[in-house]
């Protein structure tokens, strides 16, 4: 069970990744076309900017759910690396726990709420004429997939702790 569990986060971050990279090449071909025909063209384009914009929020949003699993997030961890194993492990715990309330309260459902209120009032973009509320699901999306990879670092956490205690 835990092997297929594995091989589908294993294809998640493989997929997110993908996309944060395929997101990041058109923002970089956005803003390289933004430059040249306000450059070159004398006069910028109307929609690239907006599109950096827009690009710039799911590429921030997706690739704070790729750091969050590969622990590339800035942590303070001086005094943490005090304490003994059994503190350090119960500190991991909660705070893993603190970021998937947080997530779950604040990105998903309040990433749901602010989709929701946008796709309501209709919302379109100036140039573009896309609905914000589209630009913003990357909030409840990098959410969902924040408290996904909590959950699985706690059940690792807790997997890890039982195999080293001694059996009775």
């Amino acid at each position: 069970m835990l092997d297929v569990f594995r091989k589908f986060d294993t294809w998640l971050i493989k997929a997110l990744e993908l996309a944060v990279i395929l997101v990041t090449g058109f923002l970089v071909i956005d803003v390289v076309w933004g430059v040249f025909t306000r450059y070159v063209l004398g006069h910028q384009s109307p929609w690239t900017e907006e599109l950096a914009r827009m690009l710039l929020i799911w590429v921030s949003l997706l690739g704070a759910s790729i750091g969050f699993i590969r622990r590339s997030h800035l942590g303070v961890d001086y005094f943490v690396g005090k304490l003994n194993q059994r503190w350090q492990t119960i500190g991991q715990l909660v705070v893993y726990l603190l970021v998937a309330l947080f997530a779950s309260l604040v990105l998903v459902y309040g990433g749901y709420r602010l989709v929701s209120s946008a796709l309501f009032n209709g919302q379109p973009s100036a140039a573009l004429k896309i609905q914000w509320g589209y630009v913003y699901l990357a909030v409840p999306i990098s959410g969902f997939f924040i408290v996904i990879f909590s959950i699985e670092m706690i059940a690792e956490i807790i997997n890890t702790s039982l195999r080293k205690q001694p059996k009775p």
